[in-house]
């Protein structure tokens, strides 16, 4: 497995949006789920997301993963109406 600081850089490298909005992201592993909880946040706005361990798996291969990519998707829009 690897660890939270990977999957961290792994995930802002496939979403470059999340630097030029000024999202913060956060990773953490949840052992009694088997997840782990990505936390992305900007000022008042916050959303959690949880990816298994296939779907982090898919991320550290390069590849974008589908439940991540709509909740950036959603709280870049949320982001935007402010």
């Amino acid at each position: 497995m690897y660890q939270k600081q990977e999957l961290c850089e792994r995930i802002k490298s496939l979403y470059p949006d999340l630097g030029q909005c000024g999202i913060d992201v956060q990773v953490n592993y949840d052992g009694g789920r088997n997840v782990w909880v990505v936390d992305l946040k900007k000022d008042q706005h916050e959303l959690k997301t949880y990816l298994d361990l296939t779907d982090a798996d898919t991320c550290m291969e390069g590849k974008q993963c589908v439940n991540l990519t709509l909740q950036i998707s959603q709280l870049v829009n949320n982001i935007k109406k402010v």
